[in-house]
C-alpha cells in the first residue's frame, strides 16, 4: 500500500483538474503550496465535500450521498465504509491538529498528521511514514497563507512545494457534508479512548444527516455535532469482544435530549467542560466475529428537527 499522503495526493490532483466543476478555488502560495478553497470564500458543494472526505480518509473510505428522512423531511445524507478503519479513519480522518499563527487558527485533519505522529493515537495503531508530500485539510473560516504553509512543512519534513491545504469552513456547504461522514470516525475513537485496541477494528460503516448550512461558525459546529450525535448510526465489526461496548453511543439523548446549541453555550462553549461521551454517534451495532451483537444508543429525530429548523416538524 501506498502511504497515505501519496494516496491523498491523487485526490488532491483530481480536486485540481476538476476544481472548476467542484466549484473550488486553488492558490498558489508564495513558496508554491497549494491552497484549495473548498468553502471558505466559495460557498461549498455537496460533491466537493464528499472528496474531501476522501481525501481526508486517504483514499481508503468510499463517501457517497443518499436520500433519507429526518422526522418525515427528505434530508441528504452521507453514508462512509472502510475497511481499513485504524489508518483511514485515525490515522487520517480525525481532527487532531491545532493549527495556530499570529493571525490565524485552524484544525488540521488527514494524513499530514501522520507524518508528524505525535498523538497518542499513532503509538496504538502502530504507524507514522515520511514522505514528500504533506495534505493536511484544515477546518477554519479564512484560508492558510503563506506562515501557516511554511508551519506545515518545517512540522512535516516535507518541501512547501509538496504541501497542499484543502480548507473549508463549518459553515458552509462542504463543512456540513464532511462533519456528516464523521460518524464511523467517532465511533471508533471512541473506542480506542475506551481501552479497545483499535488494529481490532476490522470494518466501519455509517451515515449521518447533513446539517442545514448555519449563518456562522458557532452555530455551524452545534448543528453538525447535533447531527452525528442525535443522528449518526454505525456498524462496526470487530475480531474481538470487550466490556465497555454499551459506552460507545452519545449520551446526548439521555443526558440532554436538546439541541446542542444551549448546551455548548451553558458551558460557554468551552467543550473541556462537557462529557467526551457527548462527541461520539447516536446509534451503533458492533458485531464480533464469531460472537455477540451489540446494538447500543438511540437517534433522537426530534431533536435534530429542532435544531435543524425543519418547518412544521
Amino acid at each position: 500500500m501506498e502511504s497515505l499522503n501519496r494516496m491523498a495526493t491523487e485526490l488532491i490532483d483530481e480536486a485540481i483538474d476538476f476544481a472548476e466543476e467542484l466549484t473550488i478555488d486553488v492558490h498558489a502560495l508564495e513558496g508554491d503550496a497549494a491552497v484549495l478553497d473548498f468553502g471558505v470564500e466559495v460557498p461549498g458543494a455537496v460533491e466537493a465535500g464528499l472528496l474531501l472526505a476522501e481525501i481526508q480518509t486517504a483514499g481508503l473510505a468510499t463517501v457517497q450521498s443518499t436520500m433519507g428522512t429526518v422526522a418525515g423531511a427528505p434530508l441528504t445524507h452521507v453514508e462512509l465504509s472502510t475497511d481499513h478503519p485504524a489508518l483511514a479513519l485515525l490515522c487520517s480522518q480525525k481532527g487532531g491538529w491545532e493549527l495556530s499563527t499570529e493571525d490565524f487558527e485552524g484544525l488540521g485533519s488527514g494524513p499530514a498528521r501522520a507524518l508528524v505522529a505525535e498523538e497518542e493515537i499513532f503509538e496504538r495503531v502502530g504507524y507514522r511514514e515520511s514522505d514528500d508530500f504533506a495534505v493536511l485539510a484544515v477546518e477554519s473560516d479564512r484560508l492558510p497563507d503563506e506562515r501557516v504553509a511554511e508551519a506545515v512543512a518545517e512540522r512535516t519534513g516535507v518541501p512547501e512545494t509538496g504541501v497542499f491545504l484543502p480548507t473549508f469552513a463549518t459553515a458552509s456547504l462542504t463543512g456540513s457534508v464532511v462533519a456528516a461522514a464523521r460518524a464511523a470516525e467517532l465511533a471508533v475513537f471512541r473506542l480506542t479512548e475506551l481501552g479497545f485496541d483499535p488494529v481490532s477494528v476490522l470494518s466501519a460503516n455509517a451515515s449521518a444527516p447533513v446539517a442545514p448550512v448555519a449563518g456562522d461558525e458557532e452555530t455551524a459546529m452545534a448543528r453538525t455535532t447535533d447531527a452525528l450525535a442525535y443522528g449518526g448510526e454505525v456498524h462496526l465489526t470487530v475480531d474481538e469482544s470487550f466490556d465497555r461496548f454499551d459506552e460507545v453511543a452519545s449520551v446526548a439523548a439521555t443526558e440532554y435530549d436538546r439541541p446542542l446549541a444551549g448546551v455548548f453555550e451553558d458551558a460557554d462553549w468551552e467543550f473541556t467542560e462537557l462529557p467526551v461521551e457527548l462527541f461520539a454517534p447516536a446509534q451503533v451495532t458492533i458485531d464480533v466475529v464469531g460472537g455477540d451483537t451489540h446494538v447500543v444508543g438511540s437517534t433522537s429525530e426530534d431533536v435534530l428537527a429542532e435544531s435543524f429548523g425543519l418547518d412544521g416538524q
